[in-house]
């Protein structure tokens, strides 16, 4: 059974394996639009990637066996 640190860093990690997608999407794209369209996903993931990572911090503080997992 995954404990909700584990549960949080694999969604991390999945959510930054979707930004690489992002990414290589907007560099093979021409279509200024779709471009844009990727930019605005990018910059909403990165806000969450964010909160994620603060909310790792505070659940290894919160329970520090966790930490590094």
């Amino acid at each position: 059974m995954m404990t909700v640190a584990s549960q949080v860093k694999q969604t991390l990690a999945t959510l930054r394996g979707s930004q690489a997608t992002l990414r290589l999407y907007a560099a093979q794209t021409r279509d200024g639009e779709t471009v844009s369209v990727y930019g605005e996903s990018l910059r909403v993931t990165e806000e969450i990637v964010k909160d994620l990572e603060e909310r790792i911090k505070a659940l290894e503080l919160q329970e520090p066996q966790y930490k590094g997992l």
